[in-house]
């Protein structure tokens, strides 16, 4: 997963029609609108201000308009881009001045995808991405006398790791994180050493 560092611009012309691509970080709804606004405001004489946007780590919301365009040949090829290369916590908003010459439905598709693919390409030319990664948290709970036994565990899988334990009465509770692709190897393995104990996941 990939977060943007900075706004990235890529222009180019396709039959008379100019497209003006960028990117910029935007973590919520509130930063995607006042990035918006901003360009529409600033480009107030182009004809679609089409954009796209994911949001969160893993992602937990994404959206698309088209401004206007027949719907799916704007925003949707947008968006499809941005799942393509990992991105989050960024909104693509692709401006287009139109040139007089009809692209058709195809040709819009292209020319929206081509915007984005070329804002990202700029991107990674000038090393402006943050690595990201995905974890998901578990709970682990026993009996104190027996807090040591989710240690064991999570010493056989190094890819998991500590965020706190605590005592609740008689019981023991140690949170972890760990990659997604981890949990069921780890559900697997508490419920053999626990003898049906089972992970409480976030």
């Amino acid at each position: 997963m990939r977060r943007l560092k900075e706004i990235v611009i890529h222009r180019f012309r396709e039959k008379a029609s100019v497209f003006l691509t960028e990117l910029h970080p935007a973590r919520d709804a509130a930063e995607r609108s006042a990035v918006l606004a901003s360009l529409r405001k600033r480009d107030f004489d182009a004809t679609h201000h089409c954009s796209a946007w994911r949001e969160g780590v893993p992602v937990a919301a994404q959206g698309a308009d088209d401004d206007g365009e027949p719907s799916g040949t704007a925003g949707r090829p947008m968006l499809a881009v941005l799942e393509g290369a990992q991105t989050t916590d960024l909104i693509a908003v692709c401006i287009r001045w139109y040139g007089g010459t009809k692209l058709g439905s195809g040709g819009l598709v292209r020319a929206y995808t081509e915007g984005v693919q070329g804002a990202l390409a700029e991107a990674d030319a000038r090393g402006l991405w943050e690595e990201v990664r995905v974890l998901r948290r578990g709970e682990i709970r026993v009996p104190a006398a027996q807090a040591h036994l989710p240690f064991a565990l999570l010493g056989a899988f190094p890819g998991a790791a500590l965020v706190d334990q605590s005592f609740e009465g008689e019981w023991a509770i140690l949170r972890f994180e760990c990659p997604p692709g981890l949990c069921p190897a780890l559900d697997h393995a508490w419920q053999e050493r626990s003898r049906g104990g089972a992970i409480i996941w976030d």
